[in-house]
């Protein structure tokens, strides 16, 4: 019998945009997943500053852009949590709460790669979990063999089997806030609803120009 998949997509989604929600729901399909869960991060550990919107407005964010989405869901576990957020743990605790029938995919893009070294615990990580690489659609699939040294040719083949295409939405969190604070629209990044929220509760405002 084939096990249940569930799909995890960490980030600190400051703010969400659709090329999340895009390469989501087309990673779900792809890998076979019966739904993705949107973990919003307190704080990466692999970033030195903490995100520009709070913890909740980055949640409402979230579950505001995939209101009418089936597979998509946004959970607050690691909100809940001192920072920073380590992957390791919170696969942990989604394969207890879902049980060991359950096949746990982490999502994770494939510009990332370079920086799994640094993750923490990632041995364990790659043997707890399937670390699923998205790539973008146009690009040549990523290859891991540059690392069998490190993690060792069986974790190598795991990660070779679960690389995913996803389609081409070249938007990122920081364009979009780079955006917003030059006064210029975002319409073609954002959820309506979610540029909607960000105008009403005043985030990432924009700023002064400079007095000569």
């Amino acid at each position: 019998m084939n096990k249940r998949k569930i799909a995890l997509f960490g980030g600190t989604f400051d703010p969400v945009h659709l090329g999340h929600t895009t390469v989501a729901a087309e990673a779900c399909r792809r890998a076979g997943a019966e739904k993705v869960v949107f973990i919003p991060a307190k704080r990466s550990p692999l970033k030195g500053f903490l995100p520009k919107a709070s913890d909740a407005d980055r949640f409402t964010m979230i579950a505001i852009a995939i209101a009418d989405e089936e597979h998509l869901e946004v959970s607050d576990f690691e909100l809940n949590k001192p920072a920073p957020s380590y992957t390791l743990e919170t696969v942990k605790q989604f394969q207890e709460s879902y049980g060991s029938e359950t096949s746990i995919h982490w999502l994770v893009g494939a510009d990332g790669i370079e920086d799994l070294v640094y993750w923490h615990r990632i041995v364990e990580l790659i043997d707890a979990c399937h670390l699923t690489t998205m790539y973008r659609a146009g690009c040549e699939p990523p290859s891991f063999s540059r690392f069998e040294r490190l993690w060792g040719r069986r974790r190598i083949e795991k990660l070779q089997r679960n690389i995913v295409q996803t389609p081409l939405v070249d938007i990122s969190s920081t364009e979009v806030r780079n955006r917003l604070a030059a006064g210029r629209d975002v319409i073609d990044m954002l959820h309506p609803a979610v540029a909607a929220y960000i105008r009403e509760h005043g985030l990432y405002p924009a700023k002064k120009a400079k007095e000569t």
